[in-house]
This record gives structure tokens, C-alpha cells and sequence, in this order.
């Protein structure tokens, strides 16, 4: 697999909170629906709303974004990162990304928006966002480990980066997928509308 609400992680004085640390999955309040701010209600189904934010530094200028549903939490914190896993599951796993050298793994991290899903610490997911920050991002490497899926976790991670790019005005994201389009369409994307207009250098071995 490749690449709803909006969060914009404010108080009601326009202050961004800050978070020292991650938030834990013990942290939301079982049973509760937390009000995300500027809205009456946090989405149907989670725990408790994205709270707040933490250095933008560490996630490249964008804000860290946290959010718990039932047992598994969201983050795009990168050093929760199990790079290890990400490579075994990217080189070994995928079929967009076979025999992908783990220094090209390991630079795209570095230079991508990177959302992990975890449960009970262990990271079950992953995907990444290529972007400028300002008119446009590329979803890609969205990978979910085979015993966890089935349970929304790709479409959730497809709403997390719209959500994250729409919070700081990046309007237009693109993705590519082979067998996937029902999980992103959940998310809002569609079929490019005028693929004619769509060229590419594709330099790849193994496209």
C-alpha cells in the first residue's frame, strides 16, 4: 500500500499548547470523547483529540501531531520511529519499494513528514508525507503490518496527512497506489482528474 477533521491544535487564545513529552495511550480518558479545539465534538470512534503540540523543529516546521483511538495511538513524532522495522517492512515487504538500500530509507525519513501508528509501544504502521509546506504534498510508503490490518489503520493514517497539510494551508496532495484506491478514497481522494496533464522521469529499475 502507498500514501477528518481538521486540527489546529489551539487554545481558545490562539496559543499553541506545548507537550513535553508524548502523550501515552493510558493518557486519553477511556469511555470519553474529547471536544478537539474549535469543534463541539472529537471524530466518532476516538478517544481524544490531537492535544496540542510539540517543538516544531522536530517534525521539520510542522507541528508533532498525536492522536489516541481505542489502543493504538498516532503519532508524527519522529523519533518515535522504529526505523528498523520501517526498512524491513519498505525493502522486504512492500511491493513499491523492494530492495530499497536502507541510506535511501533512512534519507527519506529525514527529509519526510513521518506518521507511525503503534500499539502498546510497537509501531504497526507507518507512512510519510513529502511536501514544501506551502501548495503541495506526495502521501507514499503508507505500509500497515499485516496483523493489523483490517481495521482502518491505512485510512487513517490517509486522514492524518490530509488533516496535518490542510492545518498549515497545503491544499492540493497526490498519491499513487495499485490496489489501494478504496482505502484513500475513504479519505477524499479521487482519480486525477486530467491525468494528460501528468508527465514523469522515471528512472527506477523496478518501478
Amino acid at each position: 500500500m502507498d500514501t477528518t477533521t481538521r486540527d489546529s491544535a489551539r487554545t481558545a487564545d490562539g496559543t499553541s499548547p506545548v507537550r513535553t513529552t508524548p502523550p501515552t495511550l493510558d493518557a486519553a480518558r477511556p469511555g470519553t470523547e474529547a471536544a478537539r479545539p474549535g469543534t463541539e465534538a472529537a471524530r466518532p470512534g476516538t478517544e481524544a483529540a490531537r492535544p496540542g503540540t510539540e517543538a516544531e523543529a522536530d517534525s521539520g516546521g510542522i507541528p508533532i501531531w498525536h492522536e489516541v483511538r481505542g489502543a493504538h495511538l498516532l503519532s508524527s513524532d519522529p523519533s518515535r520511529i522504529d526505523v528498523d522495522r520501517v526498512f524491513r517492512w519498505l525493502s522486504t515487504d512492500s511491493y513499491w519499494a523492494a530492495n530499497r538500500p536502507r541510506d535511501i530509507v533512512e534519507r527519506s525519513l529525514a527529509h519526510s513528514v513521518v506518521l507511525g501508528v503503534y500499539r502498546e509501544d510497537a509501531q504497526v504502521a507507518f507512512a510519510r508525507v513529502v511536501t514544501d509546506q506551502a501548495t503541495f504534498g506526495w502521501l507514499c510508503d503508507v505500509y500497515v503490518d499485516p496483523a493489523e490490518r483490517g481495521h482502518g489503520l491505512g485510512t487513517w493514517l490517509a486522514e492524518t496527512a490530509r488533516d496535518l497539510l490542510a492545518d498549515i494551508g497545503v491544499l492540493r496532495i497526490i498519491l499513487a497506489t495499485m490496489d489501494a484506491h478504496g482505502v484513500y478514497a475513504k479519505a477524499g481522494f479521487e482519480p486525477v482528474a486530467r491525468p494528460d496533464r501528468w508527465m514523469e522521469i522515471d528512472r527506477r529499475n523496478t518501478p
